[in-house]
């Protein structure tokens, strides 16, 4: 199976933190919808998944299905607090996700947040590819994403894809070398 992991970074680098000042830009949600819809799932932290109930991050052109944009899909929540959550499958580990993923049929897992699950996919080596939704906004303050935490390790990549989503949003597409 491979596992992507995708992400909305600000023009230096950081995690975007979205907040009412500052919300998600559409494109990079619409993308988000996009790549889920074809991967028919994605997996998340909890506090994640919590702020995707905002009904402010739900993708504009999906907002006529009543049923809500990720109708139908495998929605895997990491938590290790939380043991239920009605329409999701709750796991322990990232490693619990994908064997649940691989055990359900789908070929993709699509990797979404937040900074925490990241970073312990990354740390795993559990990473085929990244997608990297630049933001064009400059933050002081931010979350990064750390694939080794003790060490200053490097992890190789090779460009894919590089293209613009409008509203200044560019996506940079990685395969991580092995």
């Amino acid at each position: 199976m491979k596992a992507i992991l995708w992400a909305t970074l600000t023009a230096n680098g950081n995690y975007a933190q979205s907040s009412p000042e500052n919300p998600p830009k559409q494109e990079a949600l619409n993308d988000f919808a996009a790549h889920a819809k074809a991967a028919g799932n994605f997996i998340v932290g909890r506090r994640t998944f919590e702020a995707m109930q905002d009904p402010n991050r739900v993708p504009q052109e999906e907002e006529a299905n009543t049923d809500g944009p990720f109708a139908g899909m495998d929605i895997v929540v990491i938590s290790s607090s939380i043991h239920d959550i009605p329409g999701v499958t709750v796991v322990r580990s990232p490693q619990e996700a994908l064997n649940y993923l691989r055990q359900k049929g789908h070929q993709t897992a699509l990797i979404s947040g937040g900074a925490d699950v990241h970073n312990t996919f990354l740390s795993q080596g559990l990473v085929d590819e990244v997608i990297f939704n630049v933001a064009p906004v400059l933050e002081g303050k931010g979350l990064n994403l750390l694939i080794d935490q003790n060490n200053y390790g490097y992890m190789h990549v090779q460009l894919l894809d590089c293209k613009p989503l409008g509203g200044g949003v560019v996506q940079l597409r990685y395969a991580i070398d092995r």
